[in-house]
């Protein structure tokens, strides 16, 4: 049994894992990184410790096997990262030098925390939220990411967004077979340069 609810500054640990055990394409990223909270630096811890209102967990008898985290409004959250979330982890991070085709995964990481990602303004302004979902693989299959997302986005059409948009792995077919399914739109030129490698996908509400 499941039960779905908001994220807790004290779920941050197994937050952090999740995101760490789905960081390569869907898959066990552990191998690649020596500090197991960069992934998670970036795609979830943020949003439980500024954004807990819009995230939800999936807890069953183990633990948190599964989030759904995101903001409605990326620009704004984009913004406030700027001003209160990279500033600590760039004094802790170096921002890695040379070619990028030597960078370890945590070096990559290091470079994303020091130069973070604006999403192009043609994105947000169709669909202006934006989400990051993960689930372990006990939980994988049973309709948890479907009750998830389907959720938060009742949630934020109760708020007034009109639209969510989200970045897949290229590998990942899974994710990318699901987000199909669940009424999500693949983003193609000239939403998205011809030269990204992730996947982009938008859903209007």
């Amino acid at each position: 049994m499941q039960i779905f609810r908001n994220a807790r500054p004290d779920d941050l640990d197994q937050i952090y894992a999740i995101s760490l055990a789905t960081g390569h394409g869907g898959k066990d990223a552990r191998h690649l990184y020596r500090d197991g909270r960069m992934v998670g630096h970036i795609y979830s811890a943020p949003y439980v410790v500024l954004n807990p209102e819009m995230t939800l967990v999936a807890e069953d008898e183990l633990g948190i096997a599964g989030y759904i985290v995101g903001a409605y409004d990326t620009s704004a959250f984009e913004a406030r990262l700027e001003r209160e979330w990279w500033p600590a982890l760039r004094a802790e991070y170096a921002d890695p030098t040379g070619e990028p085709s030597t960078w370890t995964a945590g070096e990559g990481r290091s470079f994303a925390i020091h130069h973070p990602r604006t999403m192009w303004a043609e994105i947000v302004e169709a669909y202006p939220a934006h989400i990051h979902m993960n689930l372990m693989p006990r939980l994988q299959g049973q309709g948890v990411g479907s009750r998830l997302l389907e959720q938060w986005v009742s949630e934020a059409c109760n708020a007034g967004v009109r639209g969510i948009h989200l970045g897949v792995n290229a590998g990942n077919q899974g994710g990318l077979n699901f987000w199909s399914s669940r009424g999500f739109e693949r983003l193609l030129p000239p939403l998205v340069p011809a030269t990204e490698i992730s996947v982009w996908f938008g859903r209007t509400l």
